[in-house]
């Protein structure tokens, strides 16, 4: 069986391209390991981006403040030639923010919801299918 953190990086890989799907952009990976997760294409100026995938860590001891850990696995930071976004992913949530060179990035709920960008990755069926069990 994978390793935990295998299994829980393939999830959130799912996650954000559940999200980007259902927001039209056309997602794909690649066959072989490359530094980014994903490659998606915005379905409004027809561009592809290159996405690395980061889980969240929720720190409890500083306001519950957003943090993602943006290194590589020998410790140093994406740089925009590894990737164009960042996406975080926090239980169902996902946040997709340009890659800074940064290996951290913080963010508040407030603060996230400013300079991050939230994607759903909801589709319209289990919307409507909410709607129709609490109608």
């Amino acid at each position: 069986m994978a390793h935990e953190t295998t299994v829980k990086g393939g999830c959130s890989e799912l996650r954000v391209a559940l999200a980007l799907l259902n927001l039209g952009w056309e997602v794909a990976n690649s066959f072989i390991p490359e530094v980014y997760d994903l490659v998606a294409r915005d379905p409004i100026n027809k561009q592809w981006y290159t996405i690395q995938v980061k889980t969240i860590r929720v720190r409890h001891d500083r306001d519950d403040a957003l943090v993602v850990q943006a290194k590589k696995g020998n410790g140093e930071a994406y740089t925009k030639d590894d990737c164009d976004y960042i996406a975080g992913v926090e239980g169902d949530r996902v946040f997709m923010f340009e890659c800074a060179g940064q290996r951290e990035y913080w963010a508040t709920e407030t603060s996230a919801s400013q300079r991050w960008i939230e994607l759903t990755a909801t589709t319209n069926n289990e919307e409507n299918e909410e709607e129709i069990k609490h109608g």
